[in-house]
């Protein structure tokens, strides 16, 4: 199913590179969340390629939300379009990102740049790889040295102690980065690209298959706590795993 999920990532990839520059179609969810007419074009394809094949699955997907299939145990978590306000402007850091979960546990991920042609994948217990290549998180031990990354909700606005967390990390870490996509954040995590991500607000299909990539590449992912993480429940944090106590300690509540 690795195979499936990635072919099925890069072809979805594919639409948005074709359509990206010119967006002609754009909607609002809410005042500032987007949708463009190539989430919507990406996300049809992907979920008739997985009714095809696996049409006894259930899938969650973005636009569409939750479609059940009863007694099933796999779930496809999909993200069509992650990064739509960048995809929007044209600003080309934008990624499809497609999960399989199996009674609750997530066993497959793939992350898709097709602006950059750069395809992560991982499968439960078999590693990480960025285009057939393994790859590992970084080995930065100091958060003093370490360049993280993270994101805002919707509602950043209405968040002050977003803003507080965003203002500690910059003034503890060597530098931070807000690139708009929290798939390719943690696929950089997983790669050592990124030290540590953290972020609140996100959905289950913005997170679920870069989680994986980051626990399947040796790093460590909690909520901001150190409890488990659940694709269900934000926050996360995300980590080489060396500096993950000293980013908690950055976010324990004061």
């Amino acid at each position: 199913m690795l195979d499936f999920a990635v072919q099925t990532a890069r072809e979805a990839g594919h639409i948005l590179a074709e359509r990206f520059g010119r967006v002609t179609e754009v909607s609002h969810k809410g005042e500032i969340n987007l949708v463009t007419e190539a989430d919507l074009a990406s996300e049809r394809f992907i979920i008739e390629r997985i009714k095809s094949y696996y049409p006894r699955h259930a899938i969650l997907a973005e636009e569409s939300g939750a479609s059940v299939e009863r007694g099933s145990d796999y779930v496809w978590i999909v993200d069509p379009l992650d990064g739509t306000t960048n995809y929007a402007h044209g600003y080309p850091v934008f990624a499809v990102s497609i999960a399989l979960e199996y009674r609750g546990e997530i066993v497959l991920g793939v992350v898709y740049d097709p602006m950059r042609d750069e395809l992560f994948a991982a499968e439960r217990g078999a590693g990480a790889t960025l285009n057939g290549r393994r790859v590992r998180v970084s080995d930065v031990e100091d958060l003093s040295k370490a360049m993280l990354c993270t994101g805002f909700p919707y509602d950043v606005r209405e968040r002050g102690e977003l803003i507080g967390h965003f203002r500690n990390f910059i003034m503890t870490a060597q530098a931070v980065r807000r690139d708009g996509s929290a798939a390719l954040d943690l696929a950089y995590v997983a790669c050592g690209r990124f030290d540590g991500f953290w972020e609140e607000g996100l959905n289950p299909w913005d997170v679920a298959a870069g989680v994986l990539l980051v626990e399947e590449a040796g790093g460590r992912v909690t909520d901001y706590a150190g409890h488990p993480f659940s694709s269900y429940y934000a926050p996360v944090l995300a980590s080489n795993g060396l500096i993950h106590e000293a980013m908690m300690r950055v976010l324990a509540p004061t």
